[in-house]
């Protein structure tokens, strides 16, 4: 017999900084009644569960506590953010296989429990985790999906907020594709309030329009790295956009985010597990939103796209 799903709980595989910083941003927004905290050094998991416990006098009422597997079957929302951490000098994708073979020994205890609830993926390199989290799930893929480009996009609205000295709250682009070195900035379908980014750039006085965007791409790509050299870790940022996208699921928002998700068909692609923009909701993913991408993004994408199933196959996926 399954257990009824729970709206209001959600669990965290990993307690990691990125783990442990993402149950706090979770337990600040007040979304949840009820955190479960899982790792594989136990100890770790209950520290973390006391530290963000003794402050909630300060915050919302929650239930924070370290369990195990069978403690999170009825969560709305089990994040994974269990793997190694991305070392500097070592690119996103250099992690594939000590990551998959975690996520071997995590998505099956999951699996064989008849899970009804969301898995989002958040450890890296997240598109192949995610395909690899489907794969060994066997779950549609509405339930399993990844963070993506959520924070890639994040920073290229700061930097773009920045660049043209307005709130990046007003500002609508996409980085979309793999999260890392492939991805792809979606320049053709950028707008400030309405206005196509070009068009505002000049009314803002920049009119060198190519050398900027690939200035600003570039940042966005290096912004992991650059962090990693100067703290070693990357982690306020992503736990914000976990937060982000746990919302849009909780409160059935239909916010539209780009995520990393198995694509069958959307944008000429199969088999390939990347970030596009998607309809989030209750229950997940429901639709793939087909933006209009130029030829050269749409390129961009097929490359990005194959570079990652090419690596997907090296480990058995």
């Amino acid at each position: 017999m399954n257990p009824e799903i729970n709206a209001r709980k959600i669990a965290i595989v990993g307690c990691g900084m990125v783990g442990a910083t993402s149950a706090f941003a979770l337990m600040e927004q007040g979304l949840f009644s009820e955190l479960v905290l899982v790792d594989v050094n136990r100890e770790r998991a209950e520290g973390e569960a006391m530290d963000i416990g003794h402050g909630m006098i300060f915050a919302s009422p929650m239930n924070i506590y370290a369990g195990d597997y069978d403690d999170i079957m009825d969560a709305s929302i089990i994040v994974i953010t269990a793997g190694a951490s991305q070392k500097v000098g070592e690119t996103r994708l250099d992690l594939v296989k000590k990551n998959a073979a975690i996520f071997s020994s995590i998505i099956p205890e999951i699996a064989k429990r008849n899970y009804q609830g969301i898995l989002l993926i958040v450890a890296n390199p997240v598109d192949i985790l995610t395909h690899v989290a489907q794969k060994l799930s066997g779950f549609s893929r509405s339930r399993v999906f990844g963070s993506g480009t959520v924070l890639d996009t994040g920073r290229l609205k700061y930097l773009l907020g920045q660049h043209l000295d307005v709130d990046p709250r007003n500002i609508d682009a996409y980085i979309i594709g793999e999260h890392g070195d492939s991805e792809i900035p979606v320049w053709s379908s950028a707008y400030v309030s309405g206005m196509p980014l070009s068009r505002f750039c000049e009314f803002r006085g920049h009119h060198d329009h190519k050398a900027s965007m690939e200035h600003l791409a570039q940042s966005v790509k290096d912004s992991a790295y650059e962090i990693i050299k100067k703290k070693k870790a990357t982690y306020y940022g992503i736990a914000m956009g976990v937060r982000r996208i746990c919302s849009a699921i909780i409160r059935d928002e239909k916010s539209v985010l780009p995520v990393s998700v198995y694509l069958d068909g959307e944008f000429g692609l199969s088999g390939a597990t990347l970030s596009v923009p998607a309809i989030i909701g209750a229950k997940g993913i429901e639709k793939v939103v087909p933006i209009s991408l130029s030829k050269e993004e749409g390129d961009a994408l097929q490359k990005s796209a194959e570079i990652l199933k090419e690596t997907a196959a090296t480990i058995g996926y």
